[in-house]
């Protein structure tokens, strides 16, 4: 009986100490570790924000890195095609507003609206997506496709012509679309130096409205 229960509590110990084991080098271990890679990354991420024109030139580097494996290689169109699909997407999101005005006069919601007059108080102009994001989008896809070119299986034989020219005739509807959109509404996706509230102007475009309504 003796034998019996202390070779039991010797194995209950036993397994003890192996979850114990277990647990310090599995799951848990490697979730925190991931956890402390991805906070580190956020920092990094977090401290390049204000620099704008020094990762716009990282992303210049990693695309004419690219560009030149591609061109090396003489292949990986598809790769370059899907790529060229997503950073067209992300442009015209990035021109977008975060609050589309066709939409807003449909639903003639009480949101922030873009300013249609000179009289209209100035509101900054809010992106769908925003810049930061943009460029991470951007150097993140550029960096999945330059992995890519190093397996095979992506590499589709086709006729790279064809889907050039598909890309420019898409690229162009689709920017003339967005153009005739901005008209449209009178909005411009880019601002450039400080907007200042000028109230005077305003009160004589004021004026100059109520004197023709009234004439």
């Amino acid at each position: 009986m003796m034998d019996s229960s202390s070779s039991a509590a010797g194995t209950a110990g036993l397994s003890t100490d192996d979850d114990r084991s277990y647990n310090f080098g599995g799951i848990p271990f490697i979730s925190s570790w991931i956890a402390a890679v991805s906070q580190r990354y956020q920092y990094y991420l977090d401290k390049a924000t204000p620099f704008v024109l020094r990762r716009w030139v990282y992303f210049g580097v990693v695309a004419f890195i690219y560009l030149i494996r591609v061109i090396v290689l003489e292949g990986f169109y598809i790769v370059s095609y899907g790529l060229g699909i997503y950073v067209l997407n992300l442009f015209i999101a990035f021109l977008s507003p975060q609050v589309d005005p066709e939409m807003q006069q449909l639903l003639d919601s009480d949101g922030p609206s873009l300013p249609t007059r000179a009289s209209d108080e100035f509101r900054p102009f809010v992106r769908r997506l925003p810049e930061f994001k943009f460029w991470y989008s951007m150097t993140k896809a550029f960096v999945i496709a330059f992995i890519m070119t190093f397996f095979s299986v992506f590499d589709v034989p086709v006729f790279w012509p064809i889907l050039l020219l598909y890309w420019v005739v898409l690229f162009t509807a689709t920017m003339k679309r967005q153009i005739l959109h901005m008209i449209k509404y009178r909005y411009v996706p880019f601002t450039f130096g400080k907007q200042r509230y000028n109230r005077n102007r305003a009160a004589a475009a004021e004026d100059a409205v109520a004197s023709r309504s009234s004439a």
